[in-house]
């Protein structure tokens, strides 16, 4: 089947029925407590007890064991060789970057539907994001798009690819699995290489989601991972970056703590670097919610289930489904309006808060920003279109007990 609404829905009649709507996210969501949150952590007895053992044992900064035990427990989870716990997500794409060799003025590409923390990664590091197109097929960057977009704009000179507009160097690419869903990485790759651009991959939607049985975070050479409060697995904020290169992860330690020398007692630094530790506290909060990642992946793909089952031949929308060959978090689930309904998102979204359930449109593409406009982009129409189209549902790996269960539980 295919994965683009836009195809697939093209027979369907141009009626969105928002009451219909409202009884099939009642029928998903079932008894659950309104209002009904987008997604919301949930904390046990092992999360108190880890934290609480950092509090008794004075042991609640960037220096203790759960930092360690969290970076262990992230690598595993990922198949990484290495994981450098980080403050935020954001901080760790910012070293990401940087630890990559991109420099001011240098751009780099990024899709415009992610979250404003990508770019403004790319910004914190002094380089240009350069926003390119995305793809129904996975709701993140297009291959194809974007290799089109550069045999048009990128020039060699000595020795390196420029933007022939701007003279810029073209660094790096940035990959968004948004909500959960995997990038076509094989052909994004064979696209950076033949640009000699670095894959910084922004795995923060998507710990637990997989691409023909890899894990997103071990496609590019270097990946970020990101806690914040709404994520898969939450240490209130925080970050990672994950590596299979050793002197990478070892500089990227290093860069991410002060560029601290160890000494006994001496204060040396031998380059100018960041605090971006993550503190013990909240990576003993991390550890505890990792020891539960395989259960809230299966709970969240349960409940996406149900949402594809409620919307199935449903007119006027339906719930996007995951790519083909992934095997997706379904960090958040998207419900796709019809081209010819579209002009019904934001009232569907009035009467979903009415009816005490935070949905929300995408994130306002990185183009239309007042600081990115004037940022360099390919033609961006199926951003504008997924952005005109797209809701997110609640998802919170908890909600997959509170409706009927789905007969095609996979």
């Amino acid at each position: 089947m295919s994965n683009s609404p836009a195809q697939a829905n093209s027979n369907r009649p141009a009626t969105l029925d928002i009451r219909l709507i409202l009884e099939a996210v009642d029928f998903v969501l079932g008894s659950a407590a309104r209002p009904v949150e987008l997604h919301e952590p949930r904390f046990g007895e092992r999360e108190r007890e880890l934290v609480l053992d950092c509090i008794d044992t004075n042991w609640v900064s960037s220096a203790g064991k759960y930092v360690t035990r969290f970076e262990e427990m992230c690598a595993a989870a990922t198949g990484a060789r290495h994981g450098v716990a980080i403050v935020n997500g954001t901080a760790a794409l910012h070293a990401a970057l940087l630890l990559e060799g991109v420099q001011t003025n240098d751009e780099v590409l990024l899709p415009a539907v992610t979250f404003v923390a990508t770019a403004n990664a790319v910004s914190h590091a002094g380089a240009i994001p350069h926003f390119v197109d995305s793809t129904w097929d996975t709701l993140g960057l297009d291959p194809a798009g974007l290799e089109a977009h550069l045999d048009d704009i990128a020039v060699r000179r000595n020795g390196e690819w420029v933007n022939r507009h701007t003279g810029r160097r073209l660094r790096a690419v940035v990959p968004v699995h948004i909500f959960g869903h995997p990038v076509d990485v094989a052909a994004l790759g064979a696209v950076a290489a033949k640009y000699d651009l670095v894959v910084v991959e922004d795995a923060t939607e998507s710990l637990g989601s997989t691409l023909k049985g890899q894990a997103c975070g071990t496609f590019g050479h270097s990946a970020v991972l990101s806690f914040n409060g709404n994520k898969i697995v939450t240490t209130g904020g925080g970050g990672m970056i994950v590596t299979n290169d050793d002197e990478y992860a070892r500089r990227a330690r290093h860069f991410t703590s002060t560029a601290k020398k160890p000494h006994l007692w001496a204060f040396e630094h031998d380059e100018v670097g960041y605090n971006y530790r993550l503190p013990n506290l909240n990576a003993a909060l991390g550890c505890a919610q990792m020891e539960r990642l395989l259960a809230m992946v299966d709970a969240k793909r349960e409940l996406a289930e149900r949402y594809l089952a409620a919307f199935n031949k449903f007119s006027g929308a339906s719930v996007y489904r995951e790519p083909a060959g992934a095997r997706s978090n379904y960090w958040l689930n998207t419900l796709v309006l019809d081209p010819e309904c579209a002009g019904a998102r934001d009232a569907l979204l009035s009467a979903l808060h009415e009816h005490g359930v935070r949905a929300r449109p995408l994130w306002t593409p990185m183009h239309m920003l007042p600081m990115y406009r004037n940022c360099p982009r390919s033609p961006l129409r199926v951003a504008e279109d997924m952005y005109a189209r797209c809701i997110n549902l609640p998802s919170s790996p908890f909600l997959a007990a509170g409706g009927q269960p789905s007969a095609n539980k996979s």
